[in-house]
């Protein structure tokens, strides 16, 4: 399956529009925003647990990266409320559920194969910080290597950001909501913009949080093949 797969152009979805989509597991669906293969695929996605279901134990090969959204996610290594930002890396194992239900932003096999850096956060625990060169953004890091830079990121209402991405970016609305490039965006939209890009964004008139990562598709083909 290829799903969004050409990293040279601007993909803007709204997930609450997209059809759930069962997966292996039973009471666990997910709306696709990108893919590159099957079931062992190169994805993001917003995934559901309904209450009381779980995957059954696994390996992450290529890398798992999530941020919890609703609910609280579980597995055996610990639970993790909304706001949860988890990096299990290449090599790294887990059996994940959900005994009351979840959802969560997902990302599969999009790690450096050597990364071994694990990331446990709960983002509703750290203060934020003013950026300074950005009047009236927050943001609240998350993760930063040689290759990307994830972070939380605040805009206070009416704001204008404008941001140069020479390594692409994505960015997916947490609450409130904003404009680019003429396009009204809400929480789970979900925005990829590619390498050169320049986001030009206006935050709405309650402000708007969302979920960034930039720099990262410098390392993806224009054209996954």
């Amino acid at each position: 399956m290829k799903l969004n797969a050409d990293f040279s152009k601007r993909v803007l979805l709204h997930a609450d529009e997209i059809a759930w989509q069962a997966s292996p597991m039973p009471g666990v669906h997910r709306r696709m925003l990108d893919r590159i293969g099957d079931e062992v695929a190169r994805a993001t996605s917003i995934v559901r647990y309904a209450r009381g279901s779980q995957f059954s134990p696994h390996t992450h090969d290529g890398g798992e990266e999530f941020l919890v959204l609703d609910g609280v996610f579980q597995d055996e290594h610990g639970d993790y409320p909304a706001g949860s930002y988890i990096r299990n890396p290449p090599t790294s194992s887990h059996k994940p559920g959900a005994d009351k239900g979840c959802v969560i932003f997902v990302k599969l096999w999009q790690f450096d194969p050597d990364d071994r850096t694990q990331v446990k956060i709960d983002c509703n625990k750290i203060a934020r910080i003013t950026d300074a060169n950005r009047p009236g953004v927050s943001i609240t890091p998350l993760f930063q290597d040689d290759r990307e830079t994830v972070q939380i990121e605040t805009w206070q209402p009416g704001i204008e950001v404008v941001t140069d991405m020479p390594g692409g970016a994505e960015l997916l609305v947490l609450e409130g909501c904003f404009t680019e490039n003429g396009d009204a965006l809400r929480p789970q939209s979900w925005l990829r913009l590619p390498v050169g890009s320049q986001l030009r964004a206006i935050a709405g008139p309650q402000g708007a949080k969302l979920w960034i990562k930039t720099g990262h598709l410098r390392f993806v083909g224009a054209a996954a093949n």
